[in-house]
C-alpha cells in the first residue's frame, strides 16, 4: 500500500501528545495500514527476553510505534511544528509545503 500521509520516512517529527510530549526525532517507519509512525529513540519499551543467541544480554530496549495524529512535522525554517499542504511545483512534480511559512520538502 502507498504512504497517503503527509508524514515520510526521514522526516523530523515532533511528538504533540502522549507521555513523550515535546520529544523529537526522525521518522524511522511508516506502518501504513495501522496508521502508525516509528521514530527514534520514542516510545521506547523494554523487553525482557532469556539470554540466548539472538540477545546475548537478556532484556533489550526497542522502539515501539506511535499513532500518527500525536506527531507533527517540524519545519526547518522556523524550526515549529507547521501544517502541510501539497502543490504542483514549476516541473510538474507534486511536493509538500508548509502552509505558514511556505518552504517546501
Amino acid at each position: 500500500m502507498t504512504n497517503k500521509y503527509k508524514i515520510k520516512r526521514g522526516d523530523t517529527v515532533q511528538v504533540i501528545s502522549g507521555k513523550e510530549r515535546g520529544k523529537r526525532g526522525t521518522v524511522k517507519k511508516i506502518h501504513v495500514d495501522d496508521r502508525k509512525v516509528t521514530v527514534n529513540s520514542i516510545n521506547l519499551v523494554t523487553r525482557n527476553v532469556k539470554p540466548d543467541y539472538k540477545h546475548p544480554q537478556g532484556p533489550f530496549r526497542k522502539e515501539m510505534p506511535i499513532d500518527i495524529s500525536n506527531v507533527a512535522l517540524i519545519d526547518p525554517s522556523t524550526n515549529n511544528i507547521g501544517k502541510i499542504g501539497w502543490k504542483i511545483d514549476d516541473a510538474g512534480k507534486k511536493v509538500r509545503f508548509f502552509k505558514k511559512s511556505g518552504a517546501t520538502l
